[in-house]
This record gives structure tokens, sequence and C-alpha cells, in this order.
């Protein structure tokens, strides 16, 4: 490559290069960098990639760079794979590869979207036996556009580290920056680590391990009095016994990574000593009170990272701290806003950011107090009175304790900054306190409004999510609360399926998620093999929790035969709560709501179904009465059962014939929903779906406004029209078990950390697909591979001896095995458990 290009692209007397030249068209590499920051050690060139070793002048960090360019063609793709192993076989330590690797690692890096193919796994099998680590594009999900018209964009560009490279740079971050010329945007790997402000208090759980918390918290408890009511002396105590945790934190408990280290260093001074001379009996009881102190702080250290992580599959105590702490960093990471557009508009500074997020969470969630329709005239499920008064009996110490111990201690506190397992430690000396709220709940249906205080936290929804609409907002509702809530919510979940109808499946004791995906498909092979067709809406509820109008809900609970004191208490619990908006760990002021449930709230889930109970009972009107119509699915009976929908929560789906006025009508339904609930259809990530042969579908989704979607599709996550033989259906179980079962995670966890997470990778999506779906050999080998390799270690790169044959790994415990299970006989088993549903649960399906 000529001086003139180099040129070209940079000047300076400080900076220095190396190059690779192009091939023809393609290829072609420049590495700069500045010599007052890196001394080069060494250089090697190869055909696709150059690869530096750099001694940092400041500290003397060695580490290696690799910049590459993957080939387009395919039969050149394996030398590029041999290429980057080979850097890897000569440098094994900290390293950082980036580039256009001409390659993508998922469906979802690229926007025509598609299935998995062997390509995108050959590049994620060597991502994973190389140990790098990708880490989520910030500012956009793809760095390359191009094609006819431009119409395609895929993310080609990456920068790759290993964990040695990562522990050294700290907090990492890739961003794409804008593209002045080029096809390809630039990205800037940025270790300066995110945007952090000031946090909140959040009570630590290792504190509840140190010898003598207890009676120190219990003084602080009873130490102090108040006058007033309950609540007010409850949450001015918790005031108190904050600022007295804040204080012991600082002055008596100490950093943690300071006293293990020097912990250490008094183990390391005996070790030192005994070298030297014989150490005397009160040396080796000195050495042995330095050891167990430094196995106490590491332990501790250990619980602090596990409750920051929320990885709660994995206990502490088995020395997984460094697994916690990088599970931590990437949640922060992947959590953290360096910029977001709002109603179209960009917001980049810090105060922009949080005042941006914070005035559109306070529109959203104020109601506009427009007229709403009366309900009066549907007819919905109702309790029975015995049911309507055994939701309103008073509290039981019993029935608030249980409900304490069903609450997860490491879950992420509220505004109050206390978790749930500081109550359950302190339940004896808090009790009093605690059932004297909940006596003046029951009596006077009110508690202090400070109690209900909400911190809003951000989700990104997706990779590289941009506008605030890519978000979802949890709510952290505080300790209190949610253990109000709790109790409020048991007792609710008991009676919700007498006024719930059958169409709906979330939340009700008794109905699974599985039912409802097992019933879609039916209905759709049913129209299938019967030579009809229909249509299949699939509607997206805008919003569904944040809209519910309060006014509606509690008249749908009146209309249903709640108690007037049981709609009173839930009143207040929805009505009272103010909300904080934590943006990039800090939060937002405060500000009231007047519409809304939060999801968060143990209460949420139910009262969201029972409004959808309006939307249900209107559906099966209109199809009593002729304007809308169902799918039928053959079964014990000769004229089988009617799907007319199926309500999922907010996940909806209706059935209805290919024609007009079937569609006219539902329309008409949606709006009249709308204006009695607050909850609007998002037409425009709604869709119709053509279930056999329909002729004017673009003519039908036109009048309705959505756009028109196609078989398969999925619901609930899971596949829908899709053939029970294909191997596509299992593309994204795949996909997550190469996510969970990342490699780089192997070298933080123990052997029984490994074994763990093998076992837990195994719930949610993979458990519920292979409860309705038979598993392709050829995907059970797939991700019997991906467990091996994460148990063991090895991959297509390097091969490592695997100590037992998987058979006994996947034998139990007392037969000398792991207690993994065995994916083909457990799908075998999962199959077979519908038979006993037939038997056993007959009304149910």
């Amino acid at each position: 490559m000529s001086k003139g290009i180099i040129r070209s692209l940079g000047v300076g007397r400080y900076l220095e290069w190396g190059a690779v030249d192009s091939r023809g068209a393609a290829g072609g590499i420049v590495v700069f960098w500045d010599n007052r920051v890196l001394d080069l050690v060494d250089i090697q060139k190869g055909v696709f990639s150059i690869s530096c070793i750099f001694k940092n002048s400041e500290d003397g960090f060695m580490w290696m760079f690799t910049g590459v360019y993957g080939p387009t063609l395919r039969r050149e793709r394996e030398s590029f794979w041999e290429e980057l192993g080979a850097m890897k076989g000569l440098w094994n330590g900290p390293w950082c590869a980036a580039g256009d690797f001409n390659a993508i690692l998922s469906p979802e890096e690229r926007n025509r979207g598609g299935r998995m193919n062997s390509n995108m796994r050959r590049f994620l099998e060597i991502i994973e036996d190389l140990e790098l680590k990708d880490v989520p594009l910030v500012g956009g999900p793809f760095t390359w556009n191009g094609g006819v018209n431009n119409q395609t964009f895929s993310r080609l560009d990456r920068f790759l580290f290993n964990e040695g490279w990562e522990n050294h740079f700290g907090d990492v971050r890739q961003c794409v920056l804008p593209r002045p010329v080029s096809d390809h945007f630039p990205i800037l790997l940025d270790v300066g680590g995110g945007r952090r402000g000031p946090s909140p208090f959040r009570f630590e759980n290792m504190w509840l391990k140190v010898e003598g918390v207890k009676e120190l918290m219990k003084s602080w408890w009873e130490g102090v009095s108040f006058n007033g009511s309950a609540s007010f002396i409850l949450a001015e105590k918790i005031k108190v016994l904050k600022v007295k945790l804040k204080e012991w934190n600082r002055d008596s408990f100490g950093r943690i990574e300071l006293r293990k280290n020097a912990a250490l260093e008094q183990v390391q001074f005996w070790d030192a000593r005994e070298k030297i001379s014989r150490l005397n009996l009160e040396e080796l009881e000195a050495r042995k009170e330095a050891r167990e102190d430094y196995k106490k702080w590491v332990l501790l250290e250990e619980i602090s990272w596990r409750q920051k992580s929320r990885e709660m599959w994995l206990k502490e105590g088995d020395r997984n701290t460094g697994y916690f702490h990088k599970m931590a960093n990437a949640h922060r990471r992947r959590n953290n806003v360096e910029r977001i557009k709002i109603n179209g508009a960009w917001c980049i500074e810090e105060n922009e950011i949080r005042e941006g997020i914070g005035n559109a969470f306070k529109v959203l969630l104020s109601s506009s107090g427009d007229w709403r329709p009366s309900i009066s005239g549907l007819q919905l499920g109702t309790l029975d009175q015995l049911d309507a008064n055994t939701l309103e009996s008073p509290f039981t110490e019993e029935e608030v304790f249980n409900a304490l111990l069903s609450c997860n201690g490491d879950k992420a506190p509220g505004p109050d900054g206390l978790s749930m397992a500081f109550w359950q430690f302190a339940w004896d000396f808090v009790k009093a306190d605690v059932l004297c709220f909940f006596k003046e709940f029951y009596e006077n249906g009110k508690f202090v409004k400070s109690l209900n205080a909400t911190f809003l936290v951000l989700i990104p929804k997706k990779v590289g999510a941009e506008d605030l609409g890519d978000f979802r907002p949890i709510s952290l509702v505080g300790s209190l609360y949610k253990w109000l809530a709790k109790v409020l919510a048991n007792r609710l979940k008991k009676v919700v399926g007498k006024v719930i109808s059958k169409a709906q499946g979330a939340f009700v004791e008794g109905r699974q998620i599985l039912d409802a995906v097992l019933i879609a498909n039916e209905a759709i092979d049913s129209t299938l093999k019967n030579n009809e067709s229909a249509i299949l809406c699939k509607l997206d509820i805008e919003k569904a929790y944040d809209n519910v109008d309060w006014t509606f809900i509690l008249t749908v609970m009146q209309k249903m035969g709640f108690g007037e004191k049981w709609i009173r208490w839930i009143k207040w619990c929805i009505s009272t709560a103010s909300f904080s908006v934590l943006v990039n760990g800090t939060p937002t002021g405060f500000f009231q709501s007047s519409k809304g449930l939060r999801q968060g709230d143990p209460l949420s889930p139910y009262l969201f179904v029972i409004a959808m109970e309006v939307f249900s009972a209107f559906l099966q009107r209109a199809v009593e009465g002729g304007y809308l119509s169902g799918c039928r699915v053959k079964g014990r009976s000769e004229e089988g059962a009617l799907i007319s929908h199926l309500l999922f929560a907010d996940d909806t789906l209706v059935f209805c014939k290919p024609s007009q006025d079937h569609l006219t009508h539902l329309s008409w339904l949606l709006m009249w929903f709308e204006a009695a609930s607050g909850l609007r259809i998002n037409l425009d990530k709604s869709e119709l779906i053509p279930v056999g042969r329909v002729e004017n579908m673009d003519d039908l989704a036109w009048e309705f406004g959505c756009k028109v979607g196609s078989l398969p599709s999925t619901y609930l996550g899971m596949p829908l029209g899709a053939s029970f033989k294909s191997t596509s259906v299992w593309d994204g179980v795949e996909d997550r078990f190469r996510k969970r079962l990342g490699m780089w995670k192997r070298q933080y966890l123990s052997k029984g950390g490994r074994t763990t997470l093998i076992r837990s990778t195994l719930s949610n999506l993979p458990i519920y697909l292979m409860s309705l779906w038979c598993l392709p050999s050829v995907v059970r080998r797939r991700l019997e591979k991906i467990q091996r390799d994460f148990l063991w270690g090895g991959g297509n790169l390097e091969r490592k001896p695997h100590l037992v044959r998987w058979e006994v790994v996947c034998l139990s415990k007392k037969k000398g095995g792991l207690g993994v299970k065995n994916l083909s006989i457990l799908n075998k088993a999962l199959l077979a458990k519908w038979n006993w549903r037939f038997a056993n649960e007959r009304e149910a399906l």
C-alpha cells in the first residue's frame, strides 16, 4: 500500500501504521497507532488480517489487535477462520479483533430477516472457539447498506475481544458513528464507560451475613419512636434505618475490596514469615484467622455481585464472583442510554436525555379525561358473595408472612432501597409494625402515599434500541407496597378464574400458555385440512399496561361482583402511585400518574386480564350476533369447538372469515373498546394473516389499516402454522442456547456452576417447544454439542477430551451422572404429558 494512500487517511509525527494490500477491489487493511501511547512489539500479516502486538506506554500492558477484512467468497471463508485461529495460537493473551467480517451472526443482523443458516452458525462457532465476546451495538443495529436501491442493511462490522482485554480496559461499548462516505458506517470502541450519575440507596444483602448485624439493626429499629398512623411510622423508621446503614457502611463495614485485599495481605505476610522461620502456635492461629477473614470477605463480595447481576439461578458460595461481575457489567452496558429519539427528535446531552424521558412518561401516564362510554349492558361473569367476602377478610399473620417468604429477596429494590431479603431477615423485630400497617390498610383502605413511590427502569426490547418506543418500562415498586400487593394478588388469583372466560389463558390457575398455542395451531390446521379460508388477526395493544383507564377497571370489577371495600383498596393501590424514571442509574424527579397499571406490581397482571375480559365479551357478543365468525376445531363432539379469539394478557388473536363486513365490524369493536378502556390497538404493528386461499387479502388489509402477514408466524414466542417437521422453528432455541452457554462464561464458572447453567438453559422457550414439537435429531445433536463444549471446553478449532460419555453426564446424580436432562427423553416425556392432560383435564382442553 503506497505512502500516498496512507497520508490521505491520516498524518502526524507520532502516527505509525501497518497495512495489508488489497486484492483487486477487495481487501486492504490499515492499522494506525499513536507511538506516544502504544509501542509496537510485533506485527504479523496474513491474507485477510493484520495483527499487531502492542505494549501500553503508560502501564506496560501488552495486548494484540487484529484488523480484519473477511472474504466475500464462501470458498475462502474457512481459510479466513483458520487464519484467525492461527493468531490465537501465536498469542494467548489479551486480544481485540475488529473490521469487516463480511458475515453476520443471526437473521436479526440484516433487515430482510430470513432464517439461521450454516454460515451464521459457523461464525458463531468461531467466536465461541476463539473465546471472543461481541457486545451490543449502540446507535443502530446495522453497519452497512447496499444492494438494489440501497435497500439492504446488515451488520458486517464489529469489534470482538476476549476477557483478558476487557478486564484491563473496563466497561466497553461499541457505537455506530455518522457515515459521511462509504457504504459502511464507522464504529467506535469506547472504553470510557457509560454515563453514570449518583445512584439511589440500595440495601446490600451481603450485610445480612455480617456477624452481629441483626442485633445492630434491631437496636436502630426499636431505638426510635414516632407518632402517627402505622404506615407513617413505618415510612419514618425506614428513613432512619437507611441513614444508619449508610453511616455504618461508611464508618465500620468499609469498602469490601479494600477489606478483602487487607485480609489477603495478612495471609501473604504469615506465609512469607513461615518461609523464614517456623511459626509458633500464636502466629499459626493469627494466620488461620487471616485466612478465615479473607474467606469471609470473598463470600461477601460474591453475594454483592450476585445481587447486582440478577443471575438468580446460581447460588453464592461457589466462587463465581467473576461471572457475577461480568454479568452485572453486561446488564449495565445494555441498559445504558447514550442518546435517544423521543417523538422524532434526538436527545444527546445527559440533562436533555433525563428531562426528555421524564416528560415523555409524565405525558404517557396522564389521562386526557375524555368521556368513556358505558358498559352497563355487557354481560360479564360474577363472583358469588362468599368469594367477595373472602377477599375482604382481615389479614392474618400467617398470610402476611407466607407472602413475604414467596418474594425473591434478591430482586431490584424500589425507591425505599430495601430488598425483600431485609424484611425476611428482620421479621422478628419488624413484625409488630408491619402487622399494624396491614391492620390500618384493612380498616381505612389507605397508607401514606410515599410508600407507593416507583422507579421506572427502561429495558431495551432489541439490540441497538434508539427510539423511546424501543424500551420497555419496568416498575420497581417500594418493598412495603410490593408486600401488600403480593398479599392482595394471592387472594385475587384464587377467584379471578371464576370471572374470566376460557378464551383468556394468562394468570388464571389451571390454564397454561401452551394451551393457547396448541388451540391456535389446531384452528389453523383444521381450516387448511377442510380446504376452508379464514383470516387470523394478530393485534398489538399499544403500551397495554400504561393506558388502562382507572375508572374503567374499577367499574368492571363492580360489575363482576367485587365488594366495595376491595374496590376501594384497589383504587388506592393504583391511584396513589408516583414515578421517577431511572436514566443510567440516576432518578429523575417524581410525578403523579392518572392512568395505567405498573408492570412490576404483583396486582397488575390480574387487573389487566379483568380489563381484557370486556374485550373478550365484546368479541363473544359479536360472534353470537353473527357479526364475526371463528374457526371450528373438531373435537369429541361432531360439531367441535368454535374458536373466535384467544387472549393471553395483551397477546391477541382473532379468527374471522375473509369478509369485508366482518373486518369492518371488528374495526368498530376495537374503536368501542378503546373508547371504553383506553386500550388502543396499534394497527402499524398488527397484521392480518390469510389462512388458506384468500383472494382479496391486500384490499382487506388496506381497509382494516394494517399490514399483511403470512404463515408460518409466531404467537407467544412459539411457532404458529409451521410444519411440525420443520427444523427452522428451532432456530430461536439454538440461538438462545449459544447465547446462554457462551464459551467466555465457562472460565468464570466452576464445574458445578457450568452444570447448573446447562440445566437452567432448558427453561422457558426450549421446554415450551419440546412440549409441542418433536425434536429433530439434527437439532438435538447441535444442542447437545453446545452443552458438551460448554461443560468440557474445546470446539471446532480446539479439541479437548470429554472425561465421560454424554449418556453418563445425563444420568441422575444418584447413578453417577450430573443430572443434565437427556433432550430426547425429555422431549418424549413432555409430549406424553398431553395424554395425561387429556385424561385428567378434559375441560381445560
